[in-house]
């Protein structure tokens, strides 16, 4: 991660010398992934994100648009923070809200028809990509509508002639890059897609129900399983220790009142079973290090979890919930708690 800070300091000074020679300063190009690669991370997980930010503030530079909210192949570019002397001014390009554009679906082009393409052009290539619509375009900026199963069937259903795609159409749906995420599930859930249309008037993708659905499974999955690992947690210690060593488990630096075992955070639990003599209280036949290692790990994830991101969790750390949650789920099983 130092060699990130060297790079970064490179570029403040290679764009402060510019200035100071009286020419405007070239911004540093390059994608998302690549900046995480420059500081050795593949994704943008809490602290990566944290420690890259704190670079960027330390050599007065900022990224437009913002690092951490758009989709990790999106091009940005680092420039020099023209209020980094004036800190009672807002930083305009720092956009924490989470766009559509920041879904991969919002950026991969999509495959279309024309007005004047055969009914047969359009069904064949929805049947060989199994998509259930597909815009219809004359340009990468004109659309003209949209044909899909639904509008197929609906004229032929009714006798009408629909030889040519122009005759099988229906309106277009389409949204801003810049729509807010939460406020685009209505209109896709309503619709079952919408169309994305980029700053420069491009239509960059289309987001389907079904990549919705299956972006919010990848959010929301790990916050199920790590409800199921703090559910077990509590039952497993549940009667076997005393609100004072709960509390010896909670340092005050943490902030919480604990009155029970409900205050408890996952720290709290490591710090609680990593004492031995409190471990031979669980009665459990397992490695007390080991078992511990893997909840320290769940913290760890915990952390990334609760902080949107765009990226998702890595395989390795979704099995490694899903792991600890069936590992738990095998103790009730055998009556072990």
């Amino acid at each position: 991660m130092d060699q990130g800070y060297q790079w970064l300091e490179t570029i403040a000074n290679r764009m402060k010398d510019a200035i100071e020679n009286g020419a405007a300063p070239t911004p540093e190009s390059l994608t998302v992934r690549e900046l995480l690669h420059k500081f050795g991370s593949r994704r943008r997980g809490d602290r990566i994100t944290s420690f890259i930010r704190n670079g960027l503030e330390k050599y007065d530079l900022i990224t437009n648009p913002d690092f951490e909210v758009g989709w990790i192949d999106s091009p940005i570019t680092i420039t020099l923070d023209s209020d980094a002397s004036e800190p009672t001014k807002t930083n305009h390009t720092s956009d924490p809200t989470h766009r559509i554009r920041s879904l991969e679906a919002a950026n991969k082009r999509p495959m279309g028809v024309r007005p004047d393409d055969s009914l047969d052009v359009a069904t064949t290539i929805m049947q060989l990509h199994d998509y259930s619509q597909l815009p219809v375009m004359t340009s990468e900026r004109e659309v003209k509508g949209v044909i899909s199963w639904k509008s197929i069937g609906a004229r032929l259903s009714l006798g009408r002639e629909c030889e040519w795609v122009r005759q099988c159409m229906d309106t277009e749906e389409e949204l801003p890059s810049n729509t807010p995420l939460f406020e685009a599930i209505a209109p896709i859930a309503e619709h079952g897609y919408v169309l994305v249309r980029g700053e420069d008037e491009i239509i960059t993708g289309i987001i389907t129900a079904a990549d919705l659905s299956l972006q919010f499974m990848q959010l929301a999955g790990p916050f199920l399983f790590i409800g199921e690992i703090e559910g077990h947690l509590r039952h497993l210690i549940h009667g076997k220790f005393t609100l004072e060593q709960f509390q010896a488990a909670s340092p005050s630096e943490e902030g919480r009142h604990i009155e029970g075992s409900g205050d408890l955070t996952l720290g709290s639990y490591c710090r609680l079973l990593e004492n031995k003599d409190l471990w031979q209280q669980l009665n459990l036949r397992i490695d007390r290090a080991e078992f511990v290692k893997h909840l320290d790990a769940v913290r760890q994830i915990r952390n990334d979890v609760m902080h949107f991101n765009p990226d998702g969790l890595s395989e390795d750390e979704t099995r490694k919930l899903r792991d600890i949650a069936r590992f738990f789920e095998n103790l009730v099983r055998f009556g072990a708690m």
